[in-house]
């Protein structure tokens, strides 16, 4: 195995960033198990100083973090900006958190005096995506240093140098072996997860890597395993709804990020009575999204993470179907050498042709929203269930009962009514069913997967 790897930023592959060198495991998850009871049997209190002088200097550095997460993954330096937002978020929201579920609980109605409290499981590996390279992981991070865990970082490698600038910041602020980063690829994120010791894992990328962590650690059956995995959104638009809303919704929710996030919107499935007015809407929405500059705060439409996933977008607009517009997969944007795209829509105008829609169960992580015409709700609801996902839908309608009988036939964990997919406030649990996740959400309330209950019943004579 290489001892390091280098990437080129893929807005300007003249650019090529720094090194970064693999991180040997043993030795971090050594340091890790033996910060954690020193850590664990810190007060909650200090715990939070710490963390909230964490949350202070991340402030500070929000705007250098965001650039760098606009050179190193891509992103649009707004959206990374928004990024950063959502990450010092985190802080204040998981203090609140700890409130409501690690405070011990006295429990009435027994024969002894009796209390549940949460007991801190163990070093937590935490693995982290490209897209959100520090949002999603942190919001893994502050909830197990909260609840007296110990973390091992692992960063995805597109993201590893803005990471390790995160990474630096908790450092600095904590024990010896409290916060850890391991920089690496494959090798080094099996051998954390499957590492006895580790007792917490939580993953955030593809659904093959998530299933091969499963099961990996099933014979380990104490060990936490949260998995979150993507998801195949749609908004479904009803006879009823506004279709100017649900265009605009769907050219925002698949160029976000240039396509590349769990909750963007792939799928639009609509009635006959809005199809052409829709597609009109949407060609006019697309020309919001231009490519450009990710480091540039004018940009609106980012770049694809790397080489491969522009393979496959350009594979993809070449596998058929009827365009309402044409996407494309450019090498360049003005004289810049980059995975550039730009955003594609196709429709598929009945119920045999869509459900054979060649990606209907596949998430492609790129600009490319294909549009399923359903007659009536049982057509509406087919083609929603045909993708194995089960992250985020949103159905736009004017008519709460139309939302409510539809909404509970729909196996997702965010229900949205005529709102984006791709708008998830911190304030909400985010988790999906099916291939999106295995039940332990994300966002607000993660806390609650990072510590066990323990019964404590104390008896006469203490």
């Amino acid at each position: 195995m290489p001892l390091s790897f280098q990437f080129r930023s893929p807005g300007d592959l003249r650019i090529t960033l720094d090194s970064v060198e693999h991180t040997p495991v043993e030795p971090v998850v050594a340091a890790a198990t033996a910060a954690f009871r020193p850590w664990a049997h810190t007060p909650v209190a200090e715990r939070m100083e710490r963390l909230s002088a964490i949350e202070a200097e991340l402030r500070a550095s929000a705007e250098e973090l965001a650039l760098a997460i606009a050179l190193e993954v891509g992103k649009p330096l707004t959206e990374a900006c928004g990024e950063m937002s959502a990450v010092v978020g985190k802080f204040a929201l998981t203090f609140r958190d700890a409130e409501e579920y690690l405070l011990p609980r006295n429990i009435e109605g027994g024969p002894f005096e009796a209390e549940i409290r949460h007991i801190a499981r163990g070093p937590a590996v935490i693995i982290g995506p490209f897209n959100f390279p520090l949002h999603l992981a942190n919001g893994a991070i502050v909830p197990h240093l909260l609840a007296g865990n110990t973390v091992i970082f692992k960063p995805s490698p597109i993201g590893a140098l803005v990471a390790a600038k995160y990474g630096d910041i908790f450092q600095r602020h904590l024990p010896e072996g409290v916060f850890s980063l391991v920089q690496g690829q494959a090798e080094e994120g099996m051998a954390l997860c499957t590492d006895a010791r580790v007792r917490n894992v939580c993953f955030t990328g593809s659904v093959g890597v998530g299933r091969a962590i499963a099961q990996a650690v099933a014979g380990d059956f104490s060990k936490s395993v949260a998995l979150e995995m993507g998801g195949k959104n749609a908004i479904l638009l009803l006879e009823d709804g506004d279709v100017a809303a649900a265009a605009k919704a769907a050219a925002d929710g698949i160029c976000a990020t240039a396509g590349q996030r769990c909750n963007d919107t792939s799928r639009a499935i609509i009635h006959p009575c809005h199809v052409d007015n829709f597609c009109k809407l949407l060609r006019e929405e697309f020309k919001r999204y231009t490519p450009g500059d990710p480091c540039d705060a004018a940009t609106t439409l980012g770049v694809l993470a790397n080489e491969a996933a522009h393979r496959r977008y350009a594979e993809n607009l070449a596998s058929g179907g009827e365009w309402v517009q044409q996407g494309k997969a450019m090498p360049e944007c003005d004289g810049r050498p980059g995975w550039y795209v730009r955003p594609a829509a196709r429709i598929w105008r009945d119920l045999d042709s869509g459900l054979n829609c060649p990606i209907i169960d596949r998430e492609i992580f790129a600009p490319l929203l294909d549009i399923f015409v359903a007659r009536n709700d049982a057509e509406m609801l087919r083609l929603h269930n045909a993708a194995p996902f089960g992250l985020a839908a949103s159905i736009y309608t004017s008519s709460r009962e139309r939302f409510e009988a539809i909404g509970r036939e729909l196996n997702v964990g965010n229900l949205y009514a005529n709102i984006p997919t791709t708008f998830s406030p911190s304030v909400l649990p985010f988790g999906g069913c099916g291939l999106s996740g295995n039940g332990k959400p994300a966002g607000r309330g993660f806390i609650r997967f990072t510590t066990d209950e323990q019964a404590v019943q104390f008896g006469k004579g203490i």
